[in-house]
C-alpha cells in the first residue's frame, strides 16, 4: 500500500474524459470548459438546469452530486500489478486522470488546475453501476482508492497536461480568465483602501 506524502501535489493532468449521457461511454478530450456551479461543458454531470444544482439525487452511495471527478493514474497502475486488472483511463469513469498528485489529502480543499479552481468535496468511492458498465471486481480493487469528487470554485478551461496546484488559503487566481461556454464573468474585485 503507498505510504500517504505529508503534502499534496503537485501533479498533472494525464488526461481528460467526458461522457455525453450518464452510461454511455466516455471518450478523451483534449480540453474541458468548467463552469462555476455546473461543471464540465459537453460532460453526463454538467448541470443544465435553472437554479443552483441540487446538493444530492436519490440515495446510496452514489448519490452525491459533483461537478468534476478525477483520480489517480498511479491507482490504474496498481490494478495492473495488484489485481491484474487493465483499466484504460476511459473505462474508469472519471474526468481527470492525474499523475504525481495524492487525490484523497484535496478533500475539503481548494486546489488549482491550470486557471480553473477546484474543492474536493469527498472520496469517490467505487460502485456496482460502475462494474456493470465495465467489469466485475472492481468494486474491491478499487475500494478507497476510486479518485476524488470536486466542484467547480472558479471556471475557466482545464487541458491535458495542465498542472495541479494546492491552494493555500487565501490562494486565488492571479488574473480573471475568460469565462468558459455559459458562465457569467465574475465581478471585478473592489480597489482596497489603506
Amino acid at each position: 500500500m503507498a505510504q500517504p506524502s505529508p503534502s499534496p501535489g503537485p501533479g498533472r493532468v494525464v488526461s481528460l474524459h467526458l461522457a455525453a449521457l450518464p452510461g454511455e461511454p466516455t471518450f478523451p478530450v483534449a480540453r474541458a470548459g468548467a463552469v462555476t456551479g455546473r461543471g464540465l461543458v459537453g460532460d453526463r454531470n454538467y448541470w443544465a438546469g435553472e437554479g443552483p444544482r441540487p446538493r444530492r439525487r436519490g440515495a446510496g452511495r452514489a448519490s452525491g452530486v459533483c461537478d468534476v471527478t478525477l483520480i489517480e493514474a498511479e491507482v490504474l497502475d496498481a490494478l495492473v500489478h495488484e489485481h491484474g486488472i487493465t483499466l484504460t483511463p476511459a473505462e474508469c469513469r472519471r474526468n481527470l486522470v492525474c499523475r504525481d498528485i495524492r487525490l484523497a489529502p484535496l478533500v475539503d480543499r481548494e486546489f488549482r488546475i491550470g486557471t480553473v479552481v477546484l474543492r474536493g468535496l469527498k472520496l469517490s468511492e467505487p460502485c456496482a453501476r460502475l462494474e456493470q458498465l465495465v467489469r466485475p471486481g472492481l468494486i474491491r480493487a478499487l475500494l478507497h482508492r476510486g479518485g476524488l469528487r470536486a466542484e467547480v470554485v472558479h471556471g475557466g478551461t482545464i487541458r491535458a497536461g495542465d498542472r495541479i496546484r494546492p491552494l493555500t488559503h487565501d490562494a486565488r487566481p492571479a488574473s480573471p480568465t475568460p469565462a468558459a461556454a455559459g458562465e457569467a464573468r465574475p465581478p471585478s474585485p473592489t480597489p482596497r483602501t489603506r
